[in-house]
């Protein structure tokens, strides 16, 4: 997960000198014929040419030690911006190519990666002072193909982010996108077919339009970071139809101030601006400001009470696992498997919910137990909530990830779990009780022989005492010597 970062002005010089070093061409520019592999065996990138301003730079950016990536980075905290293989990277070696030919094109025999621009008639690659990198055919007055228009997890300011973009956490998990009036996020799952995922939207903005309305058949709506402090959404007006204030919301932009937002590993979105002062990455901005509302911040089958400390699990029962959450998760339906029982067991919970109800579509029953009979005759449902005073019955039909705990126990949840994976952590709780137990009795039996033992040395060391003339006890044996030293005090 991406964190603000701290450089100290010794160690931003450091790399600032080690990218200058290894940069390919200082021109912000390169044409047709150009082609570079990685050469350093160290150095955390190499940078092959820069924007004007050299605050950004097209790189062989280091992955895990020994892969890469092709990389936009912001040179000063070597962020990366842009990613043109997140899912796949290189090896770090001088098999590895990068060349452009009209288009741009990174191969490399080991990993059989194979990325490309897919692009015809370009013949200059050029990076922008926005970190924008495009391909130009100067006859044009469009360019052919920019990175703008393939945003990888990071959305940085004056990039637009259309309806068909879509921003993916660095694992995977989650998405942004937008709607014909809201932008939202949202869990990809994988369903019983394997390459397909299902999506879950966990939150979701629609556009307040206080400033300027949505007009019908005008276009679809886009959003874009603005240098003045927010996030807004547009239409065909350069007044926004939607802000999300930044904490650095009409603060007057310096030369040197750069804000971004990007979809984290948790799940949330999240808003950054460089303090060049500080050297550093400042968070102003979180779509998701209560660790309760995230989709899994206990993980699967986890409970998560707002203001409250750390994790459990939904049954009471089972070890929480960090990272892992209850029961290792659900994937898919049970469809396949036999319903009524035998493929799965059932967990009652009251006074939880989803973080995420009101996105969550509902009926009315009269009773929990109905709406329990709801999810239980489906296959594709996972789990149900009833709300005892309202009659709503929440139907889920995604795997069950984290619940918020409300207190509130006129709401009951019904959750189903497949047998293959309900028993994992419970074993190793009833693991873990038998080898304390045992531990314990293996303790109590070293002290009870050790206590045997010394009583044993002190009985010896008594007779020892007696046949020496000394005793241990808190009496002592005067023996022969003093009774004759008191019949010659007697005699004089």
């Amino acid at each position: 997960m991406f964190r603000p970062t701290h450089m100290s002005p010794l160690l931003l010089l450091l790399f600032l000198s080690l990218a200058t070093a290894l940069t390919c061409s200082a021109s912000p520019q390169i044409h047709i014929g150009f082609s570079a592999s990685p050469q350093s065996q160290t150095a955390p990138f190499e940078s092959l040419f820069t924007d004007p301003t050299g605050n950004f730079s097209l790189c062989f950016l280091r992955q895990n030690q020994n892969h890469l990536a092709l990389a936009v980075i912001h040179v000063a905290s070597l962020q990366p911006l842009w990613l043109a293989n997140p899912t796949h990277l290189a090896s770090w070696s001088h098999t590895t190519r990068l060349s452009f030919n009209g288009t741009l094109l990174l191969s490399d025999p080991k990993t059989n990666l194979l990325w490309s621009t897919a692009t015809t008639g370009g013949d200059t690659l050029l990076l922008l002072n926005t970190s924008n990198l495009q391909i130009l055919n100067k006859a044009k007055a469009t360019p052919i193909w920019q990175s703008f228009d393939f945003p990888t997890n990071t959305l940085v300011q004056d990039q637009n982010f259309t309806t068909a973009m879509s921003l993916s956490s660095q694992n995977g998990l989650y998405s942004l996108r937008l709607g014909n009036d809201f932008m939202g996020l949202y869990a990809n799952y994988p369903e019983n077919d394997a390459s397909s995922l299902g999506q879950l939207l966990y939150w979701k903005r629609t556009a307040l339009e206080a400033k300027e309305v949505i007009k019908q058949g005008q276009g679809p709506i886009y959003a874009r970071v603005n240098k003045e402090g927010y996030l807004g959404m547009y239409q065909t007006s350069a007044k926004p139809i939607d802000v999300q204030k930044f904490d650095s919301f009409q603060q007057t932009p310096t030369a040197s101030s750069f804000l971004f937002v990007r979809l984290e590993p948790d799940g949330n979105l999240k808003g950054y601006y460089w303090n060049s002062n500080k050297s550093s990455w400042v968070l102003n901005y979180q779509a998701i400001t209560e660790t309760c509302e995230l989709p899994l911040p206990c993980g699967s089958y986890g409970l998560c009470t707002p203001g409250g400390s750390g994790c459990s699990c939904l049954d009471n029962r089972t070890r929480f696992e960090p990272g892992v959450g209850c029961f290792g998760g659900s994937n898919g339906n049970l469809c396949s498997e036999k319903i009524g029982g035998d493929s799965y067991s059932v967990i009652r919970r009251t006074g939880v919910e989803p973080p995420h109800k009101e996105l969550d579509g509902h009926v009315t029953t009269p009773s929990s137990a109905e709406c329990e009979g709801l999810c239980e005759r489906n296959c594709s449902c996972w789990g149900a909530m009833y709300n005892n005073v309202s009659g709503f019955c929440y139907i889920m039909d995604y795997p069950i990830g984290t619940m918020s705990g409300s207190g509130e126990e006129y709401k009951i949840g019904y959750f189903k779990v497949r047998k293959s994976e309900s028993g994992k952590n419970r074993v190793g709780v009833r693991v873990g009780v038998v080898v304390g137990v045992m531990v314990g009795i293996v303790f109590i039996g070293a002290g009870v022989w050790m206590m045997r033992m010394r009583w044993r040395r002190k009985g010896v060391n008594g007779m020892l005492g007696e046949e020496n003339g000394s005793s241990p006890g808190p009496y002592r044996n005067l023996g022969f010597d003093s009774f004759k030293s008191i019949e010659m005090s007697g005699q004089r």
